[in-house]
């Protein structure tokens, strides 16, 4: 498998010298940046804490503090950024630029600012891209107006309004060009969005004319041209500092993670000292590193350039934490993607890491354990690595590990960094693949990265695997394609899910035609990197994997039934060193017709079953001291199967363990009560035991990785007198750690009634979903009222709960039907929903027009009587746009409106005609951008 990475290297190569037709995903002109490990990014300007409303006052401000573009450089230099990005030219700070500049328009300064920020990164090897806004909407944000319309009409010779998005798309056109004439040692622009004039110009092939060594970076969005596609302050996953998770670029396209290091406060310097959260942002800067993104961390300079004391303070932590894992973050590529290494994402024990990989040298990889385990020890996939060595990258001390059926384990560890514990691991190579492997998606075995299966929405789909002859298989390795995030989310107003395998059979075959029963029927997590499917010891010629259905939700249609797949290997063996685990049933006591077995796929080579009329005693489980301790049992069944569990000689636990194929370890994890010292746990059953292990209970459980959904959704406006709900719910369990006990059902508030029992089922595991309905009837008079529907369960022995909650709301009296955009019942196609603090609701839709696929379509809007409405619609919008009203597929209506801001609701009418009961209303704009909708109501 050392020739594979050396291809996988020589394809890299090709790309960096490939022809313009791929030059703006690799291109000669980005490598710096791929060599870099992050940037700095500074909001600064007239708006920055004590806020200037006068160019020359804030100038004089500045020069008169002391700011030094040098120590900008040197503080860039302290967080191991190798380029700073300017934005001062920032709607939101007064689309002030720092240079002299000769168009007039908004503020400029005299001192050449810019020059010297180039100038002096320049000679310490910092790089300088300069910031640019499409948006004029903030013009006049603070009381008074930023731009000069006046000025820059006559310094054109015509009329050109700067607040307009076409006017001040010219202004920005023309600062484009005179930027790229002045700085010719600027390395690019980092452009926040794009501007139609700009478009309608071909600016950006005329700044790859005339700059052709200089980077583009376009935020939020992937625009081809673009040499790196910027992601934004990305949140909620899980751990929250693995920013990566929600990234939907995949590579070799470059990417940048774009976040804030002081935890509050907006993104330029507001007058406070706001803290910087140490573990998230070194957590940021590793799990970017492991997925070759590029941290790109924002600070608040003051008005004098200098850093608030907290921010001055990271930036001296990082100057000394850092470099003694450097080795490990520059000239390094993410692992467990297409440059090969061991598998990233979580571990044993509750760690979790990245893996990064040597460009030089794939053979040498870092496991970096961002997120420590309970115990002394790693369990990783190795992903058919062969280990020869493993070190404490920090103070070079080899370490014990044991390599078996699929894992690494990394053993002995007793010194833990507080942020990033990295070890040194040495390979020989990638072994036990078959080469030679053909398939009906020749996309899959390509050996390229570059081209990928599209099952192209159908699912189920299936892909078949002819290795050519008869051969011993052990397990696929699946890199699926990284377009997606890993879990449902809204960003920036856009439904996300992840497009991953969720349910999946496996078969295999002799010739192609006759298959028999799966040899695996699993789940997969959604997770990112290399993903492994065991198969225990089989021999066939022919594999087929049939994916029955993906992660992503219908309310996420871009990657709803969206299957891609970059790659699958076809491994033959696992690696085997000569170190062993501890308890390992195979050298523990056995009784009865219990054996030990061959198991591949298993720890040290070998199970130990016949335990339905034989006993596996562990005689010396030790523990720390007495208490509860999560007790982990990797079992193997042809099929759920029981097992029972002694400790101590107490009444035995039943538990039922999952399985589907007798020679691949599934795991199962139970609370059990030890005693300090030695202790003695026994087990019996149905199924076969691999290994087990002990650990800590988490100390304070959070809720686990579920997604709930409920329908209807939302806000419901509900006529007089009594009500009917007919409501349903459904719990979908995203993590590995199964629930116990599950119950689903809506507790009905004082007065109201509930039909229907609750949908319990007595175990729920990885992508596995219990759905329950139920008719909901208010008392009499409808009064405002929140439902609760509530999934509770046990999760390792303790109680836990997830709620949604159903809120329900009598509509006003002069109105015959109200709904918000953001109802479940209706259908947004490419819009999304956000939040609105301001809205009825709490949300709103956005991205609403622009195309055919953005709308919102209201169905069974439902009225009395046929005859003439007012149709009332609450929106937000800043400035002037335009809703196209459909009515029951009639003549479309063009209705103008206009606000200020995007957080403020107003209301406009329209008379319509309805039909007596169900009607369709739609909301849309095929030619441009609609307001954002926040609900829609008759009167």
């Amino acid at each position: 498998m050392r020739l594979r990475a050396a291809l996988v290297l020589a394809l890299i190569a090709a790309l960096l010298t490939a022809p313009p037709a791929l030059a703006e995903v690799v291109h000669p002109r980005q490598q710096w940046l791929r060599d870099a490990t992050a940037g700095l990014f500074l909001h600064w300007g007239m708006f920055t804490a004590p806020r200037h409303l006068d160019c020359a006052a804030w100038e004089r401000d500045v020069t008169g503090g002391g700011w030094s573009a040098g120590y900008w450089v040197d503080e860039a230099r302290k967080l191991g950024a190798s380029y700073i990005v300017l934005a001062t030219f920032h709607s939101r700070l007064g689309y002030a630029r720092p240079w002299p500049s000769a168009i007039p328009g908004s503020c400029a300064t005299e001192r050449d600012l810019l020059g010297e920020l180039v100038a002096a990164g320049k000679e310490k090897g910092v790089r300088v891209l300069l910031y640019m806004t499409d948006d004029p909407q903030w013009h006049a944000e603070q009381g008074v107006e930023t731009l000069d319309s006046v000025a820059y009409s006559a310094y054109k010779g015509q009329r050109v309004d700067l607040t307009t998005r076409a006017g001040f798309g010219m202004f920005s056109y023309d600062l484009f060009f005179e930027v790229m004439e002045r700085y010719p040692d600027l390395a690019g622009f980092w452009i926040d969005n794009d501007n139609e004039y700009w478009e309608q110009h071909r600016l950006y092939e005329q700044i790859r004319e005339r700059r052709p060594s200089w980077l583009l970076s376009n935020n939020n969005e992937d625009t081809p041209i673009m040499d790196t596609v910027s992601n934004e302050q990305k949140t909620g996953m899980t751990p929250p500092y693995d920013y990566p998770q929600a990234a939907w670029t995949p590579m070799p396209r470059l990417t940048e993670a774009d976040y804030k290091l002081p935890t509050t406060g907006d993104w330029w310097y507001d007058g406070g000292d706001h803290p910087v959260d140490v573990r998230l942002s070194t957590g940021r800067f590793i799990t970017n590193a492991g997925s070759s993104m590029k941290s790109l961390m924002a600070e608040t300079p003051m008005v004098n350039g200098r850093f608030p004391p907290q921010q001055e303070a990271f930036n001296a932590f990082m100057s000394t934490w850092v470099p003694p894992i450097s080795e490990s973050l520059r000239a390094t590529e993410g692992g467990g993607y297409m440059y090969g290494g061991l598998q990233p994402g979580f571990w044993n024990d509750g760690a979790h890491g990245v893996i990064t990989v040597r460009r030089d040298d794939p053979d040498i990889q870092y496991v970096h354990v961002v997120t420590r385990p309970s115990t002394d020890h790693v369990r990783l996939r190795d992903n058919g690595y062969r280990v020869r060595r493993v070190s404490d990258l920090r103070t070079g001390r080899p370490l014990r590990f044991a390599q078996s059926g699929g894992h690494l384990t990394i053993l002995g560890i007793t010194a833990w960094d507080d942020y990033d514990t990295v070890f040194k691991v040495e390979t020989a190579g990638r072994t036990g693949f078959l080469d030679g492997v053909t398939s009906t998606a020749p996309e899959l075995v390509d050996g390229s990265f570059e081209t990928f299966w599209d099952a192209g929405g159908r699912l189920p789909a299936s892909v078949t695997l002819d290795l050519g002859r008869r051969e011993r298989i052990a397990y696929l390795a699946v890199n699926q394609r990284e377009w997606s995030p890993v879990y449902a989310r809204e960003s920036f107003g856009r439904p996300e899910d992840s497009a991953r395998i969720k349910n999946y059979r496996v078969h295999v075959s002799d010739d192609g035609r006759h298959w028999g029963r799966p040899v695996r029927a699993a789940a997969l997590p959604s997770a990112r990197g290399v993903q492994i499917i065991d198969l225990g010891e089989r021999h066939a010629r022919y594999v087929k994997l049939e994916v029955l259905d993906t992660w992503a939700g219908p309310q996420a249609p871009r990657f709803h039934r969206q299957l891609r797949i970059d790659e699958i290997a076809v491994a033959r063996a696992y690696p085997l060193s000569r170190g062993s685990l501890p308890l390992e049933a195979e050298h523990q006591r056995r009784s009865g017709g219990a054996r030990v077995e061959r198991c591949a796929a298993c720890s040290g080579s070998a199970q130990v079953t016949g335990l339905s009329g034989g006993t596996l005693t562990y005689r010396d489980v030790t523990a720390p001291a007495a208490g509860e301790y999560r007790l982990r049992i990797d079992h193997t069944a042809a099929a759920p199967a029981p097992l029972s569990i002694s400790v101590n000689g107490a009444a035995p636990t039943e538990v039922r363990v999952p399985g589907d194929n007798p020679d691949v370890p599934a795991a199962t994890s139970l609370p059990v009560t030890l005693k300090a010292g030695a202790n003695t746990i026994a087990l019996t059953g149905a199924a076969g035991v691999d290994r087990i292990a002990i650990a800590p209970m988490p100390a304070a459980p959070g809720p686990p990785r579920t997604t709930m959904t409920v329908d209807p959704s939302g806000l419901q406006w509900v006529g007089p007198g009594r009500q009917t709900l007919n409501v349903s719910a459904t719990l979908r369990l995203d993590d590995d750690e199964a629930l116990d006990q599950v119950s689903l059902a809506p507790a009905a508030p004082a007065g109201w009634t509930v039909e229907g029992g609750p949908a319990t089922a007595a175990t729920l595991r990885l992508g596995q979903t219990l759905t329950g309905s139920w008719t909901i009837t208010s008392p009499g008079e409808v009064s405002a009222a929140d439902v609760p529907i509530s999934a509770s369960f046990r999760l390792l022995g303790r109680p836990g709960t997830v709620t949604r909650q159903l809120r329900v709301r009598p509509r006003p009296a002069d109105r015959v039907f109200m709904r918000e955009a953001e109802d479940s019942r209706n259908r947004i196609g490419d819009a999304g929903i956000t939040s609105c603090a301001a809205c009825s609701g709490g949300q709103k839709v956005r991205n609403l027009g622009g195309g055919p696929d953005a709308y919102v379509l209201f169905e069974d809007v439902t009225v009395p009587a046929a005859g003439s409405y007012t149709l009332f619609v609450d929106f937000t919008v800043n400035g002037e746009r335009s809703y196209v009203v459909t009515v029951n597929d009639g003549t479309p209506v063009e209705v103008k409106v206009s606000g200020t801001g995007n957080n403020t609701p107003y209301t406009t009418t329209i008379p319509v005609t309805l039909r007596a009961g169900a009607n369709t209303v739609k909301l849309h704009n095929d030619a441009a951008a609609a307001p954002d909708l926040d609900r829609i109501s008759l009167g």
